[in-house]
């Protein structure tokens, strides 16, 4: 016969414990929260890199303008504020790094001199990297 201690002894030890059904349910549980979670930080990623894909347009601009200011002109191809381009003989670079002329997406930036809305156009095509497009996906030039 067990006594009474040995009696409550073995119902704490059953009621102690969580049923598999629970744990079951919160784990799932669990799971929809950090799914959710990382739905958001996602696209706040995003939109962090578009903002910072258009600083650096407006930044690439004044690299450029530096570019013209030694040499007369802006350079035909980014790739000029790099390296000395041969026709260049007041060249004061480098203007830039190589990761400059990359945008926050790893896309290269579109560049146009002389340009349709000044003497250089920098056009940052966002996220999807093609023209046209909305929210992270729209374009952007050193010109707005």
């Amino acid at each position: 016969m067990k006594t009474h201690s040995q009696r409550n002894h073995s119902r704490l030890s059953r009621a102690a414990g969580f049923t598999l059904i629970e744990m079951l349910a919160v784990i799932v549980l669990i799971g929809i929260v950090a799914g959710i979670v990382v739905q958001a930080i996602g696209k706040n990623v995003d939109k962090g890199k578009y903002g910072a894909g258009k600083a650096q347009v407006q930044m690439l601009a004044g690299k450029i303008e530096g570019y013209a200011l030694d040499n007369g002109s802006p350079p035909p191809r980014l790739e000029d504020l790099l390296t000395k381009p041969g026709n260049s003989s007041n060249w004061q670079g480098p203007y830039a790094k190589e990761s400059d002329l990359k945008d926050p997406f790893g896309h290269a930036f579109q560049y146009k001199a002389p340009g349709e809305h000044g003497d250089f156009d920098i056009t940052f095509f966002g996220k999807d990297g093609q023209a046209g497009g909305d929210g992270v996906n729209a374009d952007y030039g050193n010109w707005q």
